[in-house]
């Protein structure tokens, strides 16, 4: 593959590091720390284990050497900070597109760290040849996760409807980001 994700990505106070599999008992940990804060809205959330988490590290290794998903640790400040959550910008959604995902540790809750590195996300795929657009989906309940799209100036593009949820879908081009406002 010719051109792949920066294992490392800084926006303001937010610094990303790509998840590594020596990560396990710190990923396994923050989980479990943060189960109830997960619950309602990751559907993963209800099977976390130890071993899922190991097989998590494990996709994420090849997911990178393929580059359909490149996984990070979010972290305040520095590299070697404490993990206080984890984000992925995952190539499913077509030709062109990148959707991002994210979920943080109440530690690391309403102080803008998810929107930050929504933004390194959201540049890192831009920089990246024949991306065209980026898309963050949430579940219409989780006012926290829409917010981050609103923020950066994603234009809310359409509303799914399944038989458990909602999912709203926001949606930015590059000539958006690469405007000069565009955080």
């Amino acid at each position: 593959m010719d051109h792949i994700a920066e294992e490392t990505l800084r926006h303001d106070r937010v610094v990303l590091t790509r998840w590594r599999a020596d990560q396990l008992d710190e990923l396994t940990v923050l989980i479990d720390d943060s189960l109830p804060r997960l619950k309602p809205w990751m559907p993963w959330a209800h099977t976390h284990s130890r071993e899922n988490s190991a097989g998590y590290l494990a996709q994420a290794d090849v997911e990178w050497a393929s580059g359909a998903a490149y996984n990070y640790a979010i972290r305040e400040g520095a590299v070697d900070a404490p993990v206080l959550g984890s984000c992925s910008m995952m190539a499913r959604i077509g030709q062109g597109g990148w959707e991002i995902g994210y979920w943080i540790h109440a530690d690391g809750s309403g102080r803008g760290l998810v929107t930050m590195a929504a933004a390194a996300l959201t540049r890192q795929a831009f920089a990246l040849p024949g991306t065209t657009h980026v898309e963050i989906h949430h579940d219409a309940r989780n006012h926290a996760s829409g917010a981050v799209p609103k923020r950066l100036g994603f234009t809310e593009a359409e509303h799914r409807y399944g038989p458990e949820r909602e999912t709203v879908v926001w949606q930015i081009d590059r000539q958006t980001v690469e405007g000069a406002r565009w955080p």
